[in-house]
Parts: C-alpha cells; structure tokens; sequence
C-alpha cells in the first residue's frame, strides 16, 4: 500500500467508512477505466469515443436514463432515488446535478506507462479521464443502493478545455430536460494533499478573457527607421504601459492579472525590415464584473492611444471567454457540510484561496446555484503538463463525495 493511498484511507471518518468500502471494492474497475480514457484522448467536441465508452459503463452501472447528443457530444445519465410518499414518481421529484469533464489537451505526453496516450499530439494532462471515471463509480454506487430521494442528474461535459462546453450544453437545453435545484462539480488539485477536500464560499477561479491587439505602423528599412512608423517599437511600449492597469487603476483588495504572452512581427530572416504591423496576444483575468468591465476600457484607451502618439493605429480585440467560477454560498456551506462527513474536518480547507485559472463550470453555476470543489491529488507533476497523470487512489473517494452529495442532498423522507 502506497503512502498516498494510507493517507486517503486514514482521512475516511467513521460515518464514511461503510459507504467508502463498498466503493473502494470497485476500485479496479475505475482504475482501468480512468487509464482507457487516458490512453484515447479527444480535443473538445470530438469525445465520441470517449462518449461511447462512457454509455457503456454507464449502461453496466444500471442507470435508468442516459441521453446522448447535448450540447453536442455531450451526454446525461440518470438515476431514480426512492419515489416520495406521496406516490409521485421521479418525474415529480427534486433534482440534483454531478458534473465531469469530458475532453483532452492538444499537448504531446511524455510518460511511458502502458496507458499513455495512443493518438500523438493529445493528452489527458488536466486529469478529465479520472473525473468521468469518479462520476461513473458514484453512477454505480448510487444505483444499487438508491438510498436518496428524487434524482440524480450526471453530466457528463465535452469542450471544458476552451471550447465553452458548458455553455453550449446549456444553450442546447441541459437545465430545461433536467432541471436542477443544484449543481457540483470537482477537480483534482495537484497542490492539495491525496484525500484533502478543498473550496471556499465565493470565487474559486476567474474569469478568463483572450486580448489580441493588432499594431498597424508603415514598414521601411531598418538602416533609415526616421521613414517608418516602427510597430513593434509601439509594442515594446504597450507592452510595459498595460503592466500599469493592474497596479494603478484595480483596488490593491480585488486580484487581477494582465498577461501578453506572445508577439509576432516581422520576418526573423528578415533583420534589417521593420514591419508594418504586429500582433499581440494574451489574457486578462479578475473575479469581479466590474473589475473585469474596467480593465476592458482601460486597456481599449491606453493601447490606442500609445500607439496614436507614435503615429500609428491599433485595435483591440477583447473576447470575454469564461466568467469567474463562483460558489454560491448556500450549497458551498452544505459541500462543507459533506466534505466534513466524509473525510473529517482536519481534511477540509473550507477557506481555499481561489485560483487565477478559468473553469467553464462557470457558465452552469450561473444558471443554477452550486459549487466547486477540489479533491487533493499530491504528486510530483501539476496540471497541463507532459508528465502529468491522475492519481487512481483517490478515485474511490472522489466517487464517494459525489454520491454524499447526492445522498445528503436528496435525503429520504423518514416517518
């Protein structure tokens, strides 16, 4: 037994244990689960391997309901809890959302175990092959002992990696066909411990928006610049003129990030031709709208007016891609609540401090009341890298938090 995995099982509280057990007997089915979807990765909405595998499992489980195309290749799975005492069925009943991620990175993956990826190019690097795998273990689970009322709607998302997948399940309908009184969702967290449960009662990731700034100078020789209108001389200054916007117009209490991450200008071969435009690329991350709306026209104003003093043009190109990821604070308190009872509260971090990183889940909490959480994983690698892999000792435990959450929040009526 691996020191991870007596940590996992040390934070298990007693009043768990039972429910912990019978999901840690199917460990080695989730296990080899999680590494097939590793070993074939699919970009955004192109999951329809991922898709079929996962109706199979599902279909083993014993779900009573699965749909198949939401959101494009997106998919739904439901199971009935016991019916209400007043004799109306699940159609009638109180409904409460899981939801995983679905899709893979366009990253190349530099491990060498047997289940690494099979398509070059393509990687499970965020750790999405093991949170379908947990939801599919909580799918089990929760079918064979239905002790909660109501139902449960398992989603199953395609596209969270930039593709917008939780929008476009939304748009196609997710919370019109299963309307939800609440939603969770959960990430492993390589930077928490294996076993650790992690959130807190607001943010807990930001909103994420793509900046492209198109410089338009005059291009001339380089030897005779007093000719030209350098565009990427403007870029250098509007360059350092953004890194202001944060420390001179955000209040020191909001967090906000401006990044320009990439240029692209002219023709390296070409050393003594100054171009006649440039590019910049980057990303602008807050927590609050207002916040986000200022540094829109803050950036607007400033990048053309750099670029107006020198003599040239520029445009902005401000794509608000996903909002922040924010907790409501009812359900938070309740996911405490259930992360207390599973694990203890020496293993929950109910004050998480939220990241800079973006979420697509984001769109679901702003249609329905809800909350994020983190599932500590440890390990040597963090997300999005090649060397990256899931830790298959928490998929029992990350199971058995989503079917707490379904239990306790869909508790049988009792006399």
């Amino acid at each position: 037994m691996s020191s991870s995995t007596r940590a996992v099982l040390h934070g298990v509280s007693h009043a768990a244990a039972g429910t912990y057990q019978r999901l840690l007997e199917g460990r080695g089915e989730l296990v080899a689960l999680r590494r097939e979807l590793h070993a074939m990765p699919e970009l955004g909405f192109e999951e329809r391997r991922t898709g079929a595998r996962l109706v199979q499992a599902l279909r083993a489980c014993g779900v009573d309901e699965i749909h198949e195309g939401i959101g494009r290749t997106g998919l739904v799975a439901v199971v009935h809890g016991q019916p209400n005492k007043d004799g109306g069925g699940p159609s009638r009943s109180r409904l409460l959302g899981l939801r995983a991620d679905m899709d893979a990175l366009p990253l190349r993956e530099q491990n060498d175990f047997a289940w690494k990826s099979a398509t070059p190019g393509l990687m499970h690097a965020c750790g999405h092959d093991g949170h379908c795998a947990m939801l599919v273990g909580a799918a089990r689970y929760l079918a064979q002992t239905r002790r909660f009322s109501g139902s449960a709607v398992l989603v199953f998302q395609p596209g969270e990696e930039g593709y917008g997948g939780a929008r476009e399940m939304i748009a196609d309908g997710l919370f019109d066909r299963f309307p939800v009184e609440a939603i969770y969702a959960m990430h492993n967290w390589p930077h928490l411990p294996p076993g650790k449960i992690g959130l807190n009662r607001g943010a807990m990731m930001a909103a994420a928006d793509r900046v492209q700034i198109n410089i338009q100078g005059r291009g001339g020789h380089g030897a005779h610049p007093h000719l030209s209108v350098d565009p990427v001389l403007i870029a250098g200054h509007i360059i350092t003129a953004v890194q202001s916007l944060v420390s001179r117009n955000i209040a020191p209490v909001d967090q906000a990030v401006v990044s320009l991450c990439a240029m692209q200008a002219g023709d390296a071969g070409a050393f003594s031709v100054i171009p006649e435009l440039a590019q910049l690329t980057g990303t602008v991350r807050s927590f609050k709208p207002e916040v986000q709306q200022l540094l829109e026209e803050r950036m607007t104003r400033m990048v053309e007016s750099v670029a107006l003093g020198f003599g040239a043009s520029a445009k902005v190109d401000y794509q608000r891609l996903y909002p922040a990821t924010v907790n409501s604070a009812r359900e938070a308190d309740f996911a405490v609540r259930v992360a207390r009872w599973l694990v203890g509260s020496e293993h929950v971090d109910d004050e998480l401090p939220p990241s800079m990183g973006s979420e697509d889940f984001a769109f679901m909490l702003q249609a329905r009341p809800g909350a994020y959480l983190r599932l500590g994983q440890g390990g040597p690698c963090g997300l999005h890298q090649p060397r990256y892999d899931f830790n298959d000792e928490i998929l029992p435990l990350g199971a058995a938090l989503f079917a707490a959450l379904v239990e306790q929040g869909l508790p049988l009526e009792t006399p």
